[in-house]
């Protein structure tokens, strides 16, 4: 009898070109997507080879890191600083030589890659994604295979449309029963990374499944998946569901009439087998889950907002115990210190984590009739024009504005040091991206990583607080 297959399993078999030994397969790659980071060797490598792309079509680009969130209306030539508008400018000449497309810089549809790769419909299930960017994973919320890759790599799927991938191990992550009222896929994804670790995925791709994950609006399952990459995972994936199909519906590169309805009966086929089998498998309860708030300098770092900041010498692995004592030190914060109530300097709200509708509307409801605390500052920052226009039509802004909070155009910001948003020395942060590293977020700069409701609490009251305090 036939053993069941995986859902990346399946994913994995239709796209082999040609195996390369028992564990290796050149794979077809249905979309590449390209920033201004991590592309211009890739088309260097190129030029220089005297190859063309291979399929034009099977590629789309946009920029996201460098762009300023102030200012778009002046376009590339309004960005100040020239390093970063020369990786733009170097992007759209790239993209004008090789004929791929590009979402200009005023474009309504510009935004972070990894939040309107969906919202434009060119992610859909079944599909292979590869972008240079780690949290591609973001993607597998659709039922896709979607992860990051070098810029070697880049330049063979510019090439030929294939790469060659060395097959992952797979794990589950079943979430059983329901999340708390107050408690979202943020606070579950930071949950998971504290229970396993940031390297407790590492060689596998996460399926999720269960319950809590398939209440999960598309929003939800996109941060879950997103976050995959810091608990050390290739990738992380959930089965397309109606959710799934109702999200892609009406999309303007999704399929139409009868060929939506024939790709969704092949997409209904996408969920592992019964009987497949996982090289691991991790259980949670969802009842056990709490809003979550790092601590330190890693994703891993983080308790339930009531928590307290642990001491090292409770830790019996001497590199636990020296990373700890690291992180406390860098992080200017003591064994035994509670989470609530460390004052917060700046509030950040937005990134491909928690950048979209659904993240400015949890924070609208805890700022709605409140105002950002004094000597703090507060962004949030859409994840594309799309989602920007959408909260300009609901009165997002006009609230945001009111309380306090500054209403910006569409990029990575603050999530990352290498657009104007950046943190000073010294500075707190209460952030609704992905990673808390040392000058992550701009050097000497101090991150907790917490929901977008949370961040608004924090910014509204001028510490960090449990948000179900405000909106019970």
């Amino acid at each position: 009898m036939t053993q069941g297959r995986t859902l990346y399993e399946k994913i994995w078999a239709s796209h082999v070109v040609a195996p390369q030994g028992a564990d290796s397969a050149l794979l077809h790659i249905d979309l590449h997507l390209v920033n201004e980071v991590t592309s211009p060797q890739a088309f260097e490598g190129l030029r220089l080879a005297g190859r063309p792309v291979c399929r034009p079509q099977g590629t789309i680009a946009v920029a996201d890191h460098n762009v300023p969130t102030e200012g778009r209306a002046g376009g590339v030539a309004a960005i100040a600083d020239l390093e970063s508008r020369h990786q733009v400018e170097t992007l759209e000449a790239n993209v004008r030589e090789f004929g791929v497309p590009y979402v200009p810089l005023k474009s309504r549809d510009q935004g972070i890659v990894h939040i309107i790769g969906p919202e434009l419909g060119l992610t859909l299930p079944g599909a292979i994604i590869v972008c240079g960017d780690s949290h591609t994973s973001t993607h597998g919320a659709f039922g896709a295979l979607a992860f990051g890759i070098g810029t070697s790599q880049a330049e063979h799927v510019l090439a030929t449309q294939m790469l060659v991938q060395r097959r992952a191990r797979t794990m589950r992550i079943n979430v059983s029963g329901a999340l708390p009222d107050g408690v979202t896929a943020k606070d579950l994804a930071l949950h998971i990374i504290a229970s396993i670790g940031t390297d407790g995925a590492t060689g596998h791709v996460i399926e999720y499944g269960g319950a809590a994950v398939e209440d999960l609006d598309m929003a939800g399952r996109m941060t879950l998946c997103n976050l995959s990459i810091e608990a050390g995972a290739r990738a992380g994936m959930i089965a397309p569901d109606h959710k799934t199909f109702e999200w892609i519906e009406g999309r303007p590169f999704a399929p139409t009439g009868s060929a939506f309805e024939a790709a969704k009966a092949d997409w209904m086929a996408l969920r592992s087998d019964p009987d497949a089998r996982y090289h691991r498998s991790v259980d949670i309860d969802a009842g056990s889950v709490a809003p979550m708030v790092t601590w330190g300098t890693s994703p891993e770092a983080g308790v339930p907002v009531s928590g307290l900041v642990p001491d090292p010498r409770t830790m019996s692995d001497p590199d636990r115990r020296l990373q700890a004592q690291t992180m406390q030190n860098y992080m200017d914060m003591t064994p035994g210190d509670a989470l609530v109530g460390t004052p917060i300097d700046v509030v950040f709200i937005g990134s491909c984590t928690n950048g979209r509708i659904e993240d400015l509307r949890a924070a609208a409801a805890v700022a709605g009739g409140r105002h950002v605390a004094p000597g703090v500052r507060a962004l949030v920052v859409p994840g594309s024009g799309l989602v920007k226009q959408q909260a300009e039509q609901e009165g997002l802004d006009r609230l945001f504005l009111a309380a306090g909070f500054e209403w910006r155009d569409p990029g990575c910001s603050m999530c990352l040091g290498m657009n104007p948003d950046r943190l000073s020395p010294g500075q707190r942060c209460a952030s609704t991206s992905n990673r808390n590293f040392e000058g992550r977020q701009g050097d000497g700069g101090r991150t907790h990583l917490m929901s977008p409701a949370m961040a608004a609490a924090a910014a509204v009251t001028g510490h960090i607080v449990d948000v179900r305090e405000l909106v019970s």
